[in-house]
C-alpha cells in the first residue's frame, strides 16, 4: 500500500479554504470562533461545517487549530467547542495545551502543534504514545534531526515548507507579552520581531542603527520535498492564515505541481486526496507576498537569513534601475512589468520604499508618485496587478474528479451509471418510450458529446461506454437530465461515504522526557498541570503570562543569530570575523531594550529584557 503525501494549506476563512482545495490542497487548517493562535482569523462553526463538506467531496481533510494556551475558566468552553467540531465532521484538532489531552473527548484525531516543543525524538515519541496521531515539527530542525525523529517513532510528521518564519522557537516567544501584554500563545502576537532596532555594544557604541535585526526571510523548501519525504515527512504545510487569496492559491498551486512531479509513476508514495486541478495561470511563489526566501536550517546553518531592510514584502526581482528620466525610469526587464504594479526598492537613506506604476510609455516606467532613485538600485515588484487579477478569478484553478459513465438500455427506458476514480457509484434511470433514430447515422457520438459536458460539477468524464441493441434516439434534454441527476447523486454519495478516522484518547502514565518544566512549557491551567504530574513531572513552573517579572525576563530563544549574520561567529567565521564585538550586545527600539546572550554549544541566541542579570560562558570553551 502506497504512503499518502499531503499538501496542507492555510484557510483564513471559508472562501479561502475552498480556494485552497480547488488549487490542489489535500488538507486545510482553519481557525474556530476562538482559541486559535491567530485571533484575526476566526470562523463560525457553520462555515467550518460547509468547508468540511466541500473538502470531503475531494477526500481532503479539514484540521481546526485550537492551539492557544488555556486558562482554567476557558476549559469548559474549549471542551464544548471540540464536541461541536467533532459533530460537524472535522478531521483533526491541532493543539498546544496538554489540558485538552486530559479532557473527556469524543474520538477525534489530535495533532500536536509546532508550539508543543517538538524538537527531539523523546518529546515527539512521548506525544505519539499519548494518542496523538501527528506532530507538527519545529521549523528549526535539519534533515538529520528529522530522520532521527522519524526513526524513533511512527507518528505522522508535518513540516512547514513555505511562508513566514517565527524567529523564535514556536511557542517560546514572549516579547509581545513583555512589550505590551499581548500574548502570542494566546493568539495576539504583536510581531515585535518585525520592528526596527539599534544594535549597541557594551561601550554604548551604535553598531547598526534602525534596522530590522530580528526580521528573517520567508521559508521556501519547494526544492526539498523529495529529501523531506525521505527523512519521514508526510505533510507539507504552508504558513499563512492571515494571508490573502492570491498567496494561498499561488503557493498551493506551486507546491502541488512540485509534489505531483515527484509522485508521478512513484511506486511508494501517492497523493493524499482525489481529483486533479487544472490551472489557468503559471504559479510562481515570488509573485505573491514574500520577504525573500531561505531554506532556514533544513540543510544546517550555511547562509544569512535576515531580512534586515524591511519586514514587508519585497516580491519578485525585476532588475536594476538604469536611468531616471523627467517623467519616469528606465528599468532592466521592464517588459515584465504591467500598469498598476507595485514596486519596491531601498532608497538612498537605506530605507524600504515603493511606488505604483501608472503607465509604461515607450519603454519608460511612469509612476503615480515620482521619486528620485539612484541608478543601479535593484527594483522588485511586490504587487503584480495582472497576475493578481488572473489568480483571483474563480476559474484560475478548477479541480475535477475523474468519472466513467456507462449508459445502457432497460425494459422501460435507459440507465446511466457513474463510477468515479475512487470507486463510488451512482445510478439513475430514465423511463421513456424508446424510439429508433429516423436516419441511419449513429446517435452514439452525439450522446457521448452531451454526456461529457459536466459544466460546474466537480467531475470530468474520462470514459463513456454505451451499450445499445438499436440506434436509439434521445432528446438532448433527456441526456442532460439523467447526467445531471447521476452526478448530483454522486456528490452526495462521496460526502456520505467519506471515511473519517477516529481515535479515542485514553489517559496514559508513561514518563515525560524531563521531570522539571520551566515557563517555556506554557502550563497555564490545572488540567495541564495534572497531565504532566501523571506523567512523572515533579516541578512545574507557571506559564510566562502568569508570572512575568517586568524588565528581567528571557523573552525569546532562537536558532537565528545576530553574530552569525554580522560575520562575527567564532565557529563559522573564525578566519574572517576580524575584531570581536564588545559584549553584551543590546537591541533598542524606543524605550525598549533587550540584551543578547549567545549560547554557542547548542548554537542558539537568547533575548532578555534590559534589567536581567546574565551569566556569560566563554564561548570558545563551549
Amino acid at each position: 500500500m502506497k504512503k499518502k503525501i499531503e499538501i496542507l494549506s492555510p484557510a483564513k476563512n471559508l472562501v479561502q479554504g475552498m480556494a485552497a482545495i480547488n488549487a490542489g490542497a489535500d488538507a486545510v487548517y482553519i481557525g474556530a470562533p476562538q482559541f486559535g493562535a491567530r485571533s484575526n482569523a476566526v470562523n463560525s462553526v457553520e462555515d467550518i461545517e460547509e468547508l468540511v463538506r466541500y473538502a470531503h467531496l475531494f477526500k481532503a481533510q479539514v484540521f481546526v487549530v485550537v492551539n492557544t494556551i488555556l486558562y482554567d475558566y476557558e476549559l469548559a468552553e474549549v471542551k464544548k467547542l471540540i464536541y461541536q467540531l467533532y459533530d460537524i465532521g472535522v478531521d483533526a484538532l491541532i493543539v498546544q495545551d496538554m489540558a485538552i489531552m486530559e479532557m473527556d473527548l469524543p474520538p477525534i484525531v489530535i495533532h500536536a502543534s509546532t508550539q508543543a516543543n517538538n524538537r527531539d525524538p523523546q518529546h515527539v515519541k512521548f506525544l505519539k504514545d499519548t494518542g496523538m496521531k501527528r506532530v507538527v515539527l519545529a521549523r528549526e530542525l535539519n534533515l538529520d534531526q528529522i530522520k532521527e525523529i522519524s526513526t524513533a517513532t511512527d507518528v505522522e510528521l508535518e513540516f512547514f515548507v513555505s511562508g513566514a518564519l517565527c524567529v523564535s522557537f514556536s511557542g517560546n516567544c514572549y516579547m509581545s507579552v513583555a512589550n505590551g501584554e499581548r500574548s502570542a500563545n494566546r493568539g495576539s502576537c504583536a510581531q515585535n520581531c518585525r520592528l526596527p532596532y539599534n544594535l549597541i555594544d557594551e561601550n554604548g557604541n551604535t553598531l547598526i542603527a534602525n534596522s530590522h535585526l530580528l526580521s528573517i526571510k520567508d521559508l521556501d523548501l519547494s526544492d526539498q520535498l523529495p529529501s523531506l519525504i525521505e527523512a519521514g515527512i508526510t505533510s507539507f504545510k504552508i504558513e499563512g492564515r492571515l494571508k490573502d487569496m492570491v498567496y494561498v492559491k499561488n503557493n498551493t498551486s506551486y507546491l502541488r505541481k512540485k509534489l505531483d512531479a515527484f509522485l508521478e509513476n512513484n511506486d511508494t508514495y501517492e497523493k493524499a486526496s482525489s481529483g486533479k486541478t487544472h490551472y489557468n495561470f503559471e504559479a510562481e511563489m515570488d509573485r505573491s507576498f514574500n520577504r525573500g526566501y531561505t531554506d532556514y536550517f533544513v540543510n544546517k546553518r550555511k547562509e544569512k537569513i535576515g531580512s534586515w531592510d524591511s519586514p514587508k514584502s519585497q516580491g519578485q526581482v525585476i532588475g536594476k534601475l538604469v536611468e531616471t528620466r523627467a517623467n519616469g525610469y528606465v528599468i532592466e526587464n521592464y517588459d515584465k512589468l504591467n500598469n498598476g504594479d507595485g514596486l519596491y526598492f531601498i532608497n538612498e537613506n537605506n530605507e524600504p520604499d515603493g511606488m505604483q506604476i501608472n503607465v509604461i510609455n515607450n519603454n519608460i516606467v511612469v509612476p503615480n508618485n515620482f521619486k528620485n532613485i539612484k541608478p543601479g538600485t535593484m527594483i522588485y515588484r511586490n504587487s503584480d496587478a495582472a497576475f493578481n487579477k488572473l489568480v483571483e478569478r474563480e476559474d484560475s484553478t478548477v479541480r475535477k474528479i475523474s468519472v466513467k459513465l456507462i449508459f445502457t438500455e432497460t425494459a422501460e427506458g435507459f440507465q446511466l451509471r457513474a463510477i468515479d476514480e475512487d470507486g463510488h457509484e451512482s445510478v439513475s434511470t430514465l423511463e421513456t418510450k424508446k424510439e429508433v433514430a429516423k436516419n441511419s447515422e449513429s446517435t452514439l457520438p452525439n450522446i457521448k458529446k452531451n454526456f461529457s459536458k459536466t459544466g460546474n460539477t466537480p467531475f470530468i468524464v474520462d470514459d463513456i461506454e454505451i451499450d445499445f441493441t438499436e440506434n436509439w434516439f434521445l432528446p438532448i434534454s433527456k441526456i442532460n437530465e439523467i447526467r445531471r441527476v447521476v452526478l448530483e447523486q454522486l456528490v452526495d454519495i462521496r460526502v456520505k461515504e467519506y471515511h473519517r478516522e477516529e481515535v479515542q484518547i485514553t489517559k496514559t502514565d508513561h514518563p515525560y522526557p524531563v521531570s522539571k518544566l520551566d515557563f517555556t512549557y506554557n502550563v497555564a491551567n490545572q488540567l495541564a498541570r495534572a497531565f504532566y504530574k501523571r506523567h512523572g513531572v515533579t516541578e512545574i513552573e507557571k506559564a510566562f503570562e502568569l508570572q512575568w517579572d517586568p524588565g528581567k525576563s528571557r523573552v525569546m530563544t532562537t536558532k537565528y543569530c545576530v553574530k552569525y549574520e554580522l560575520g562575527k561567529c567564532w565557529r563559522y567565521n573564525k578566519d574572517t570575523m576580524g575584531e570581536k564585538l564588545t559584549e553584551p550586545l543590546t537591541l533598542t527600539h524606543g524605550e525598549n531594550a533587550y540584551k543578547l546572550k549567545f549560547n554557542c554549544k547548542p548554537c542558539e541566541m537568547e533575548i532578555w529584557e534590559k534589567d536581567a542579570e546574565l551569566e556569560y560562558d566563554n564561548e570558545e570553551d563551549n
